[in-house]
Parts: C-alpha cells; sequence; structure tokens
C-alpha cells in the first residue's frame, strides 16, 4: 500500500521548480520537505547546517545523441570538449561530418550541476539551448540531427536517441552500484532540522524494503540498499 493509503489524514502537495527551488523551500520552511539532486553543501547561498539531509535513491545520468549520430562512445575527454565547445563537429571524434548540436540543461537544474561537476572540470559550458526537464530533452533530441545532451537512465529507452558509453564503459545499473559509471547522483529530501509526525513517517516509507526494492527502479531510480559504495558532498568515494 501506499504512503497516502496508509495515512488518509496526511495531505501531500507536490510542486516542481528544480533542486534550488527545493533547498531555499525547505530552509525558509515554506516547504517540509525540499527535494534536490545536489547536496545542501554544493548550492551556493543555502546554510546546509540548518537542512538534514535523507538521501532516498540514486540516479544515473547519461550523455545522449540523437540516432542519426555514428558514434557509441566517447572519452571523458571528448565529451567535456564538446560541452565547453571545443569540439563542433563530429568527425573530431570519429563520427560523420555533421555540426554538434548541445543541449544543456537551464542553469539551476541540479542535473546540470551533477553533470558539470563530473564531466567540466570547473570549465564553464558553451552557450547553448537550455531546458528545463528531462521529458524536454529528450523530445529535442529525438528531433534534431546531431543534438547531444544528458538524461537521466530512466529516460533513456525511447526510439530515436542513443546513450553513450563513456570511457568505455556502459551506463547501466551495475555500474552505477559500484561506481565504475561517473555522473551519478543521490536524491535528497531534505528538512529544516530534524523531522517530527507526518514528515518523520513519509520520509520513513522511503527507506522501507517495499519502496527501495519495487516502486524505487519502476521509477527508474537505484535503491541505496543496492548500492556498493557512498558518494560525500566533497566527491568522496568509500566502499558500504
Amino acid at each position: 500500500p501506499s504512503f497516502q493509503e496508509k495515512n488518509p489524514n496526511v495531505t501531500i502537495t507536490v510542486q516542481g521548480g528544480g533542486s534550488g527551488a527545493g533547498l531555499s523551500q525547505a530552509s525558509d520552511g515554506s516547504a517540509q520537505i525540499g527535494n534536490s539532486d545536489v547536496f545542501a553543501e554544493e548550492k551556493d547561498g543555502i546554510d546546509a547546517t540548518k537542512l538534514v539531509d535523507h538521501k532516498v535513491a540514486v540516479v544515473g545520468i547519461a550523455p545522449v545523441v540523437n540516432s542519426d549520430v555514428q558514434i557509441t562512445s566517447l572519452t571523458k575527454e571528448q565529451l567535456r570538449n564538446i560541452f565547453t565547445g571545443k569540439v563542433t563537429n563530429w568527425k573530431e571524434v570519429g563520427g560523420n561530418d555533421e555540426k554538434i548540436v548541445v543541449i544543456n540543461r537551464a542553469t539551476g537544474s541540479g542535473t546540470r550541476a551533477v553533470f558539470e561537476k563530473n564531466i567540466l572540470d570547473g570549465q564553464d559550458a558553451v552557450q547553448a539551448t537550455e531546458q528545463d526537464s528531462n521529458g524536454t530533452v529528450q523530445k529535442i533530441v529525438k528531433t534534431t540531427p546531431g543534438s547531444i545532451s544528458y538524461l537521466a537512465f530512466a529516460y533513456l529507452d525511447s526510439d530515436g536517441i542513443k546513450a553513450l558509453d563513456l570511457n568505455k564503459v556502459h551506463p547501466n545499473k551495475q555500474n552505477v552500484e559500484d561506481n565504475s559509471w561517473p555522473i551519478l547522483a543521490y536524491e535528497h529530501m531534505y528538512t529544516k532540522g530534524k523531522p517530527t509526525g507526518a514528515t518523520k513517517s513519509f520520509l520513513e516509507y522511503f527507506t522501507t524494503k517495499e519502496v527501495q526494492k519495487n516502486i524505487v527502479p519502476k521509477l527508474g531510480y537505484i535503491g541505496l540498499t543496492d548500492m556498493k559504495v557512498t558518494r560525500d558532498a566533497s566527491g568522496k568515494v568509500t566502499d558500504k
């Protein structure tokens, strides 16, 4: 049974707006829980000491191209060079003579922050079309020849787009679990101080075996219980 079925007196209201909005609304008390793809410590203007982190899942993120692009793998350096504008034609990385069209995520996006932290090594991204959501990026990459972007794993299985290997490593669940795949993020639920009452119950529900083993994978995420390593806000990896 869902949390709502078990707790019929609790009302849950969900609002969009990205990781920045989730963190700031949890901080100022306008939301009991703020969802974020990034650690609070990574977000400017947020006092992480006032927030309590509750990790609920892991998301893998992969570079994707329009299916007309004739390559299947890039090195991390090649991917960085594309997103910083140093490489502008697919022939420079072993593909056909075709202009590269970069599609990026919006500036406040947690997914973008994770991608840039893991791939760009502090360099600035090239000026490009920016989109707010995985769904919109998926549609645009499908319909734009020569395009490249990045998507959460849940959006990879779609006609017209192709996920790329990175340094010959395939973007899949197993490679995220043991940290072979570099672009991953925790899904955080932040609260202002320790949670109580219905908020506490709601967060505890997300760590139950039923949710971690059944619901989380169905949504295209990876359960915390399946992870063989943990990463902290500084990117340090330790075995579980």
